[in-house]
């Protein structure tokens, strides 16, 4: 270690607000570079080991703590290029996410601009009336069944389908998004929002919430990367 000015376990935990239990379970998960021990085998810490906390801790922030372990104990272990992967794993998982939103949010658009057309009977429907009712093939519904995309209820005896207007709702969506070339994969999380928001506004609604969390988390990405080229930088200078 270098002749930097020497930091007990406490020290360190007092300095960043943690216990002392922590700043040891840190060290050993690889958080924290090995320290230095007396010959009492008292852990001795130093600045690279506050500066390791400190990137640590902005990390954490954006990629969250079992991400950020494990890009900190790579650098440890002298794996920076396996550290710059994880990282960028990361952002690529991010940018899917978002990719997916915007992929719902136009799902959203093209749902507002369908046309309702008549509304089933209460009782609800069989596959062939809603084949019928939105310009399909019963063996199309079949698909998007199988798909996990519908999940009308079966009759019971005869366990023929029956669709209720939730059913029917999402069979529409569902001939209009793939009219749009969309994928099932881009479908699936548009009807799950639906049927848990209740409302195309509601979804909206919590689309637009999704998409600024992810601006937020973007941002604290940056940070934390940012954090860890002026510890490599720490690093490389000592």
């Amino acid at each position: 270690m270098t002749n930097d000015r020497r930091l007990r376990t406490v020290d360190l935990a007092r300095q960043a607000g943690l216990s002392t239990q922590q700043i040891r379970n840190y060290e050993d998960a690889g958080v924290l570079p090995p320290a230095d021990r007396t010959e009492s085998g008292y852990r001795v810490f130093g600045e690279r080991h506050r500066q390791a906390l400190l990137t640590y801790r902005t990390l954490q922030k954006g990629y969250g703590p079992v991400a950020a372990t494990r890009i900190m104990r790579t650098v440890h272990e002298g794996d920076v290029p396996g550290a710059l992967a994880l990282v960028d794993g990361a952002h690529a998982a991010l940018h899917a996410e978002r990719v997916s939103l915007r992929a719902a949010s136009a799902a959203l658009e093209e749902l507002a601009r369908e046309e309702p057309g008549p509304p089933p009977r209460s009782g609800g429907l069989r596959i062939g009336e809603v084949a019928a009712l939105i310009g399909v093939r019963t063996s199309a519904l079949r698909v998007w069944e199988a798909a996990g995309l519908l999940t009308p209820r079966r009759e019971r005896g005869t366990g023929y389908r029956v669709f209720d207007p939730a059913d029917v709702r999402d069979a529409r969506l569902v001939h209009t998004l793939r009219g749009a070339h969309h994928l099932f994969e881009q479908i699936r999380p548009v009807l799950d929002g639906l049927r848990r928001e209740g409302s195309s506004e509601a979804l909206r609604a919590a689309l637009g919430a999704r998409g600024r969390a992810l601006t937020a988390r973007t941002r604290a990405m940056l940070a934390g990367a940012g954090a860890l080229d002026a510890y490599l930088g720490y690093d490389r200078a000592e």
